[in-house]
């Protein structure tokens, strides 16, 4: 599920796909918590978390993207993007992604398929790799 490596995380694409394009994004060394990188490392991390929002809206055309990093559940660093969508119902429209329905993450319609999703992904991947020569 790995889309690329960066200079201080690895891009991965979610196992879910209820809002298209959703993204982990994972430090070259697991920590705990944000504090736990060196500032050097935190400053590539959080770079790359930068530039994949802007691959996000470039490659989908979302209204915005949501960046999450919140560690209650799974305690290693990582943050979620979430890209958002006029599309979506006016009741979560504008909550955090997790006011959606739970099923959205155990649901087989929901569920990464590279059929489906694999257009999105290598879209991600090519504006990575345009940001990234800059």
């Amino acid at each position: 599920m790995v889309i690329k490596e960066l200079k201080g995380s690895y891009v991965v694409f979610g196992d879910v796909q209820f809002l298209e394009g959703y993204c982990v994004l994972l430090p070259k060394r697991e920590v705990r918590l944000l504090t736990d990188l060196t500032i050097e490392e935190r400053q590539d991390y959080l770079l790359d978390m930068s530039l994949v929002g802007d691959a996000m809206m470039k490659a989908l055309n979302p209204t915005r993207v949501n960046y999450e990093i919140l560690g209650n559940k799974d305690h290693f660093l990582h943050v979620h993007l979430f890209p958002r969508y006029e599309w979506e119902d006016e009741s979560v429209k504008y909550m955090p992604v997790w006011a959606y329905d739970a099923s959205n993450w155990s649901s087989e319609e929901t569920a990464y398929d590279p059929d489906k999703h694999d257009e999105i992904r290598n879209k991600i991947k090519t504006e990575l790799e345009q940001l990234y020569k800059i």
